[in-house]
């Protein structure tokens, strides 16, 4: 069964496109996909014994035929396929950002990603890369709220809050998860010394836009 936060992704990915999915883990979404949205997904890790997991799964859902599986560092053993879908889970913005830095967008039809940190440093430098925020979820699974962002190749303008807030999170209104991280950066405050003053100057400023807009 899967969890909220990979049914939130699922739910954001094209029928019938083809699915990298980086830094598979056990392949849950992948096999998800095979059964019930029509992908071909290339279930990618770079850690073998984490593969392993992944093609015993894969194999017990005779799914063999419908999912690959490669040992790659990001995309660098991976050859894209028109109407691609790339999803990157569970991993750091900066190292999202890594993998995704050399990509060639003409066969991408979509970029998943959900990170735990830096999303406003994230939405900025997948947009410089020639794509656009298309969607955006928050889901609150075991505690924790995950923030899932869907790119699609082309440009829109976008302002500082909205790479600091999301512009479509701030559209559907998530004050239950705006509150949350309201709190948890004066939580940080508290707790940060004066003399870090570039941290202390943008925790306050994310504050400001949540008491702005109202969202929290």
């Amino acid at each position: 069964m899967l969890s909220k936060r990979l049914k939130s992704i699922a739910s954001m990915v094209d029928k019938g496109n083809n699915i990298y999915d980086i830094g598979c883990d056990h392949a849950l979404l992948d096999i998800y996909l095979a059964i019930n949205n029509d992908n071909h997904c290339t279930a990618s890790d770079i850690n073998q014994n984490a593969l392993n997991n992944a093609i015993k799964n894969i194999e017990k859902y005779h799914l063999s035929d419908k999912i690959d599986t490669v040992i790659s560092d990001g995309l660098k053993n991976i050859t894209l396929k028109e109407d691609s879908t790339i999803i990157l889970s569970g991993m750091g913005s900066r190292t999202i950002i890594d993998i995704l830095s050399p990509l060639d967008s003409k066969l991408v039809n979509s970029i998943i990603v959900q990170s735990n940190n830096d999303l406003s440093i994230l939405r900025k430098r997948i947009c410089k890369l020639g794509y656009y925020i298309f969607d955006e979820d928050v889901v609150l699974d075991k505690g924790i709220y995950y923030v899932i962002i869907k790119f699609k190749p082309g440009y829109k303008k976008y302002h500082f809050k909205d790479y600091e807030l999301g512009p479509i999170l701030v559209s559907k209104g998530k004050s239950d998860y705006y509150s949350n991280l309201k709190s948890k950066n004066e939580q940080i405050l508290n707790s940060v010394p004066k003399r870090y003053v570039v941290k202390r100057l943008k925790l306050k400023k994310m504050n400001y836009l949540i008491n702005k807009f109202k969202l929290g």
